[in-house]
């Protein structure tokens, strides 16, 4: 998106799923590292932050969800139904979300030098499910909709990333219509 940033992190992403979870793993070589936002729902995207966006199965057309984390681990996470209101997931169902990271819940002053970071957690299905009732339960061969994203909108070296490629001028991760596909194994 746009012209490639000054500071371009290294990002790898693991996904794993069972019969009751999926699970990511986001691991980021990064620099000019911040957090400071550490309510749930708050802009997280404004740190450094990774993020996952999906469409939970062919059905459901361009709706999706994100779920966004900052570096010391608050999460934004919301319900995109295809033409209409969005949903911010209620706390309630998130906190069933276990995460674990390796920074501290507050990062300030940036931390400017190299450093190696993680967010990892679990996703359960039922929670999916609620909001999605055409989510398809991931086995072998069942198709996913998604993109990864790593942002840092407010730290000294601003940066956009994405998995897949999206074709548009500015930063804009809510565009499913550029989602690459996962095929569970």
């Amino acid at each position: 998106m746009g012209s490639p940033p000054e500071h371009f992190p290294q990002v790898s992403i693991k996904l794993a799923y069972d019969i009751d979870s999926i699970y990511v793993l986001f691991h980021v070589v990064d620099r000019y590292v911040i957090s400071t936002v550490n309510n749930y729902q708050g802009p997280v995207f404004q740190d450094s932050c990774v993020e996952f966006f999906f469409t939970p199965g062919l059905n459901c057309g361009l709706s999706y969800f994100n779920i966004e984390i900052n570096c010391g681990g608050t999460m934004l996470f919301h319900w995109h139904p295809d033409g209409e209101e969005i949903v911010k997931i209620p706390f309630e169902d998130a906190k069933k979300i276990e995460i674990v990271g390796s920074m501290p819940k507050i990062v300030y002053p940036e931390i400017t030098e190299p450093i190696t970071w993680t967010i990892a957690y679990n996703l359960p299905f039922d929670i999916l499910q609620k909001y999605c009732t055409e989510m398809a339960q991931p086995s072998k061969n069942t198709i996913w909709k998604a993109n990864f994203y790593k942002c840092a909108d407010k730290s000294s070296k601003p940066h956009w990333l994405t998995w897949t490629k999206v074709n548009y001028p500015e930063p804009q991760f809510h565009l499913p219509e550029y989602f690459g596909t996962l095929i569970f194994e």
